[in-house]
């Protein structure tokens, strides 16, 4: 059994930065891609940013594209989402998931969810 734990949400002001964090157990992350993603209240959860199991391949949704940054340290079972220049639109709960060998927009692709870390952008 795989367990993902957020963390780095917070309140802050639009234009501000947040540094998600989203630690795995098990000894087998290096294997697998990671992505981020949110449900903004009222919304249906949608896909953020994903990477490749080795970090080398990473994609973004246009909305973020530009102002949000995923990495990953498979040595600390980590991958983190870095976000600059936030938005109002961009408040909403930040789940991580795991996926297979690249990453995907599709939810059916990963099989292990945290439980999420909220994110609330002040205007």
């Amino acid at each position: 059994q795989v367990q993902l734990l957020e963390s780095g949400g917070g309140l802050v002001q639009a234009g501000s930065s947040l540094r998600l964090s989203c630690v795995a157990s098990g000894r087998t992350f290096s294997r697998y891609a990671m992505a981020w993603f949110r449900r903004a209240p009222g919304r249906e959860r949608e896909f953020v940013a994903g990477i490749s199991w080795s970090g080398d391949m990473t994609t973004y949704a246009d909305s973020v594209k530009g102002r949000f940054t995923i990495s990953k340290d498979n040595a600390k079972n980590t991958v983190y989402l870095q976000m600059d220049s936030l938005k109002p639109d961009d408040t909403a709960l930040y789940y991580c998931a795991r996926g297979a060998r690249y990453a995907s927009g599709n939810e059916g692709a990963y099989d292990y969810w945290g439980q999420g870390t909220q994110v609330t952008v002040s205007s």
